[in-house]
């Protein structure tokens, strides 16, 4: 007679795949809470301790850590593991169904000790799961309930085959090794550790990548972090895609900056608008007017509760996604006429999360570039101080030029930004594209660059179409040049000191 091993916190379908193996031949060994349900239940089956001639002790911490289980599961199937079995009193264990104590939910519980926490732990359960999947060659494996159903029905049918136990095998080292990376982070997994593991649950399969030829799947970091788009409730719509994704992150983090009314439209991961204004219909409307042909088609994201008056604004043009802390009711009856506009609910907030790049065979990981400027700590380089307004206008372009690809460029005017300039390959291109989009709102505009000007020629540019003031980080060979062309023309200019690259 085949023997399984059942031992499982979550209960879900338990009690009809012990019934069912029972009737395939299985004689069934349990522990606590399982033994209780298999008995109540009226299923066969035999308590642990009648198996190891040992009681559990320490609270239940040690039950199933004995030579007669371990031995049982790791044994393989020949004439000296089965003598060495029998010499101890123990048989082959040809079955495994294990699940693990909830170290993750408790780990996220606020209200949580940390001896609670601790105390979920689960030691035994891993090592049979390791056990059994190591040992795959005799034994089956099963970590997750949603498997049941799967191996009954091969089992019905005969053997699973090497193939199935290979597969469920695999399932249950990858499980291990995301509840314990769980447990590392929780403990405190140092920056920069010299082995780094990350724990990623899937949200979602997606229709495709990037493209549509891509096969794609949307996974998020646990613990969860509040900042993340997996966090946000989608109220109406189809499905997000990858592109979707990807945009609306960029967009959240963004206007997440900002504590005043804010609205922001990305498309392509870049800005094309964005404002702050005394409302947000108006922090809206001046957003879409900054660019109003890039917004059709991208992501706006707000810091405010949508009312119907901005609704109404935004339903006017095709937009993919709109994300906010909320929408009021008359503004949720606007926006749901546009059946495959995906609404989300996301409360704004900053993350400081490490920054990853991948590469290939590796990843680049670096913190977050969560950096903010003091305004006295700035440096004015040029003969002529900033107004009030250009110093204001100063501060919020160097925030969005944060979030533009290098080389990256901005222009911005009372709080809106006008112009953009992203992702050349020459800083001077970048300054070019941001005042052709700009046009006559240049005049008097404030230029945000991410990185120093290498030349005057930008200073220049941007001087003939009446930009009047120069936030940029310094440091170039050549910036007595620059700063000399800024004099020159009247502009004022001030140093960060800090660089904002975005690749």
């Amino acid at each position: 007679m085949k023997l399984a091993l059942l031992s499982v916190y979550d209960k879900t379908g338990i009690v009809a795949f012990a019934q069912n193996l029972v009737e395939m031949g299985y004689q069934l060994i349990s522990t606590g809470g399982t033994y209780r349900l298999l008995q109540e239940n009226n299923v066969p089956v035999t308590y642990i301790s009648e198996v190891t001639e040992f009681p559990e002790i320490l609270d239940g911490r040690v039950k199933t850590l004995h030579p007669r289980i371990h031995g049982g599961i790791l044994a393989k199937d020949t004439e000296e593991h089965r003598r060495q079995l029998e010499q101890i009193g123990g048989r082959l264990i040809d079955l495994v169904a294990v699940n693990l104590y909830p170290f993750e939910a408790v780990s996220q519980d606020p209200n949580a000790s940390e001896e609670q926490v601790i105390e979920n732990i689960d030691i035994g359960g891993p090592a049979m799961l390791r056990a059994s999947a190591k040992n795959h060659a005799r034994v089956t494996v099963i970590c997750d309930p949603a498997d049941y159903d799967w191996v009954l029905e091969r089992l019905s049918k005969g053997e699973l085959t090497h193939s199935d136990r290979k597969c469920l095998a695999a399932k249950a080292f990858s499980h291990t090794a995301y509840y314990d990376t769980l447990i590392s982070h929780y403990l405190g997994q140092p920056a920069f550790a010299e082995k780094l593991t990350v724990a990623l649950a899937k949200v979602t399969d997606l229709r495709y990548g990037e493209n549509p030829h891509q096969k794609a799947a949307f996974y998020q970091e646990i613990p969860s972090k509040p900042a993340s788009i997996a966090q946000a409730e989608q109220l109406h719509g189809k499905e997000l895609s990858f592109n979707n994704i990807y945009d609306a992150q960029a967009a959240w983090q963004l206007v997440s900056e900002f504590q005043e009314p804010c609205a922001v439209a990305v498309k392509h991961n870049n800005p094309c608008g964005l404002a702050l204004g005394g409302t947000l219909y108006e922090a809206y409307l001046k957003a879409y007017e900054g660019d109003p042909v890039s917004i059709f088609g991208g992501i706006v994201a707000v810091n405010r509760i949508v009312d119907v008056k901005t609704a109404k604004e935004m339903s006017r043009i095709f937009l993919e996604v709109i994300i906010a802390p909320g929408f009021t009711e008359e503004a949720l009856a606007v926006l749901t006429r546009k059946a495959n506009l995906r609404l989300l609910k996301l409360e704004p907030a900053q993350t400081s999360e490490w920054d990853w790049k991948k590469v290939a065979g590796g990843f680049l990981i670096q913190e977050a570039d969560t950096v903010d400027l003091d305004r006295n700590q700035l440096k004015v380089v040029t003969n002529r101080e900033p107004s009030d307004q250009e110093w204001d206008d100063m501060l919020f372009g160097w925030k969005v030029v944060k979030y533009v690809k290098s080389n990256a460029i901005v222009l911005c005017k009372a709080k809106q930004l006008i112009g953009v300039g992203a992702g050349q390959m020459n800083r001077v291109q970048s300054v070019r594209l941001s005042i052709e989009q700009a046009g006559d709102k240049a005049q008097g505009a404030v230029l945000a660059s991410d990185a120093f000007f290498p030349f005057a020629d930008s200073v220049e540019l941007a001087a003939s179409k009446g930009v009047a003031a120069i936030i940029q980080p310094g440091g170039s060979i050549r910036d007595q040049e620059v700063i000399d062309a800024c004099n020159q023309h009247g502009l004022a200019m001030v140093f960060t000191g800090i660089r904002h690259f975005r690749h």
